[in-house]
């Protein structure tokens, strides 16, 4: 009797295993699914990387850097506004989207940075306009602190770089070992829960969005270079930094942002001297999502300014939007 019991148990882990594995996909399939043109995996240094270049060559270039976890289609509406007249340069960071994880494994801010020159250098493109949400707003920065020679104007939305918990300076953050698992088990009902917080609208989850999320973390080693980028993450004091950028500054927020809250953009205001702030009611995490239309007119109106002078000072009034 014992040994029946044990081989039901046993039966039951294996179907429960099988059930809740989740192997990687094909990347000859993601990329059948998600590549817009062959061309746009391109070589750039030491990274492949996926790469969307879009609207008018001899127009000012827009370069658009996602955030954790996601991929270039978080700025489709943005992209499809301001290739109107300006060129604009998505590009999925390694180990996110379709782009192979990082040959070095090594997901640094540092190493950010030398892959956007690289890719500037690439495209022939001397000076841009750098856009960054969440973490991608904090390479953003940090790059136009470090290489302000590159940089015409820079729109941060929701941006990360501030000490919170769990994220502390000078310390690499405590990564649960059990988040390691996800590496083989990750339901897609796990991950449409991870993704909720993102959203004020919950309707904006849609089956679509979901499952571009759980192909893209199922590429080949994303999962992995997700863990080591967050265990990676070492966070200085962004004041000092910030307090050397000159290029004129949008802050872009939802105000109902669970992840980063608006209240964060008071640290940024203060340390950025050329800085202005445009919220967006109704929107989460994602405004560039969930208030697209608007927040991209925001951002028109603002790289449409001709002269930083144009631009109020740290101490003007927040904009708000719908």
């Amino acid at each position: 009797m014992k040994t029946i019991v044990l081989a039901f148990v046993l039966l039951g882990c294996v179907a429960l295993t099988w059930w809740l594995w989740t192997p990687d996909r094909s990347r000859s399939d993601l990329e059948k699914k998600y590549l817009a043109a062959p061309g746009d995996m391109q070589q750039v240094g030491a990274w492949r990387l996926h790469v969307r270049d879009s609207g008018p060559r001899d127009a000012s270039a827009v370069i658009m850097i996602h955030g954790f976890g996601a991929s270039l289609q978080t700025w489709d509406g943005w992209a499809a506004q301001l290739g109107r007249s300006h060129r604009v340069i998505r590009l999925d960071l390694p180990g996110s989207g379709l782009s192979p994880p990082d040959p070095a494994s090594d997901y640094t801010d540092g190493r950010s940075i030398a892959l956007l020159l690289a890719l500037m250098d690439k495209l022939g493109v001397q000076r841009a306009n750098i856009v960054g949400h969440s973490i991608g707003g904090r390479i953003a920065w940090t790059f136009a602190a470090l290489h302000p020679e590159r940089v015409d104007r820079l729109v941060l939305v929701a941006p990360d770089g501030f000490a919170s918990p769990g994220f502390e300076y000078g310390q690499a953050p405590k990564v649960p070992a059990v988040l390691g698992a996800m590496r083989y088990v990750l339901p897609k009902a796990v991950l449409k829960a991870s993704l909720k917080p993102a959203y004020a609208d919950p309707a904006m989850l849609t089956r679509d969005l979901v499952d571009r999320y759980d192909d893209l973390i199922r590429a080949p080693g994303a999962r992995q270079a997700l863990l080591d980028r967050m265990r990676q993450t070492v966070l200085v004091d962004p004041r000092p930094l910030l307090a050397t950028i000159r290029a004129p500054t949008l802050l872009v927020w939802g105000e109902r942002d669970e992840m980063i809250p608006l209240a964060n953009s008071a640290d940024y205001l203060n340390a950025v001297a050329n800085a202005r702030l445009v919220s967006f009611a109704r929107s989460g995490h994602l405004p560039q999502e969930e208030a697209a239309a608007d927040s991209v007119a925001a951002v028109e109106r603002f790289l449409a300014e001709a002269q930083p002078s144009a631009l109020g000072s740290r101490n003007d009034s927040p904009g708000r939007a719908p």
